[in-house]
């Protein structure tokens, strides 16, 4: 007889049975037990809590084709002891490290001996008086010459950014630095021998071709996007990914037309002879100079102009070399400076009111040799009138609104002969015939610096 289901009999499982199923079930809980703290573990973020919060740029392989962009000097706000901790936690790059070739400036001149002395300057105050560590900061600095990215003199690559509100890329050129401390002569003499080194041959193998650096207690931006190649005592080198930091991105030609740098007159006779400074007087401009200070920023959409409002303790001999290094070594510059900030303009043109509140005005155009500096002598006192602004005349012009608007009274000065001509002795004039006055003086086409000294050698060119 056949059996429905619902009728049909049950049987418990065989004890084997069962015996295999719990197994199987106690085997998984104990891979589960195992496998999920391991998995959690691993996956974890072991660096320091405050490194692992940091935003800093990804690495990054410019092309060939593209300019590398150097990056502004800024720091991650962290303390030293997490900023050893995260630079511990950044490899050293596996790829060749060959050391750059040798360079040589070229015969004695007065532009080297500014060049040995914007580099021993570097050296000292970036290394201290440590001749290995001096060696490595010479040998960036001489990689970045070379570099298309970097300034092409030795001086314009340790005191570039010096104009920027970002800072400089060399921080004692910016930070006051210079105005806090002064090196002993001993040690200026050991900088300036390993700088003279640097400049004609020598290189130092284990920075290879960097053209970065930092302090294992500080943690810059840039630091996780460029490749770690050494560390020379508390200094960390870097060099650009890819093909910038390769030999043959480093084939820029250099020039010998060494800037002369104001703020290390006081330091160097090579710059304080260039720019026909007395020793006191380049002391006193040094000390200025060199105290921090805000540098001025040119207008956003005019680079080579700066509008600015002068510090309180600005003299007026302070004001040229203050134009000088804002305007860096841009061909064509304008510094125009006033004594408050409410009268000082936002842009260009300039009104009628914003040129007669004026303190002082610097203008440069290499191409026309023009470098000149003017002050509004209702508020300096200057000795020679020539160095004084012509004072502006105003006029009051009733607008549609009824608010007077200010005119010059003569917009546009004008020629009383709209044609000049020149006059012509009459022929049987005795008191002309023959005469000719001597030519009137040319001006040169290019600032040129004072003559050196007689104990100074002869450029070569």
């Amino acid at each position: 007889m056949l059996m429905s289901p619902s009728t049909s009999p049950r049987f418990p499982p065989a004890p084997h049975e069962s015996r295999r199923v719990m197994t199987g079930l106690l085997a998984l809980t104990a891979a589960l037990a195992i496998a999920v703290p391991a998995l959690i573990v691993g996956t974890m973020d072991r660096r320091p809590a405050i490194v692992r919060k940091l935003k800093l740029a990804p690495t990054k392989v410019v092309p060939a084709s593209q300019m590398p962009q150097v990056e502004p000097l800024a720091y991650a706000p962290v303390t030293r002891e997490d900023a050893v901790a995260f630079n511990a936690t950044v490899p050293f790059s596996t790829a060749p490290n060959p050391a750059a070739r040798p360079f040589t400036f070229g015969a004695p001149s007065p532009a080297l001996d500014r060049a040995v002395d914007c580099l021993a300057a570097a050296q000292l105050y970036e290394a201290g008086d440590d001749v290995e560590g001096e060696r490595a900061i010479a040998q960036v600095i001489i990689n970045r010459v070379r570099h298309p990215a970097f300034p092409k003199t030795i001086c314009g690559v340790v005191f570039e950014g010096s104009e920027r509100t970002t800072g400089c890329q060399f921080t004692f050129a910016c930070d006051g630095a210079l105005a806090r401390h002064r090196y002993s002569d001993d040690a200026w003499t050991r900088a300036r021998f390993v700088a003279r080194a640097a400049l004609s041959g020598s290189v130092f193998r284990p920075v290879g071709h960097a053209t970065h650096y930092h302090t294992d207690w500080v943690v810059p931006y840039w630091s996780a996007s460029l490749d770690k190649v050494t560390a020379i005592k508390t200094h960390l080198f870097f060099r650009w990914t890819g093909w910038w930091g390769t030999p043959p991105a480093f084939y820029r030609k250099v020039s010998a037309d060494e800037p002369a740098i104001i703020s290390l007159a006081r330091f160097s006779d090579a710059h304080r002879t260039a720019l026909a400074l007395d020793p006191q007087s380049a002391e006193a401009l040094g000390q200025t100079l060199s105290a921090a200070r805000t540098p001025a920023q040119p207008l956003a959409d005019d680079p080579n102009t700066f509008l600015v409002v002068l510090a309180p303790n600005d003299t007026a001999d302070d004001l040229p070399a203050i134009a000088a290094v804002a305007c860096g070594d841009r061909a064509y510059c304008k510094f125009l400076a006033w004594r408050e900030a409410a009268l000082t303009p936002k842009s260009v043109p300039l009104g009628v009111r914003d040129i007669a509140s004026m303190a002082f005005s610097y203008r440069r155009d290499r191409q026309l040799g023009v470098e000149r500096s003017l002050w509004n002598c209702t508020i300096f006192s200057r000795i020679t009138k020539t160095e004084c602004m012509k004072s502006q005349m105003l006029a009051d012009t009733g607008t549609a609104d009824g608010i007077p608007r200010p005119q010059l009274l003569v917009e546009k000065p004008q020629l009383l002969i709209e044609r000049p001509q020149l006059i012509t002795p009459r022929a049987d004039s005795s008191r002309t015939r023959g005469a000719t006055g001597p030519a009137a003086p040319r001006m040169s086409g290019t600032l040129q610096p004072p003559p050196p000294a007689a104990a100074d050698q002869p450029a070569r060119r």
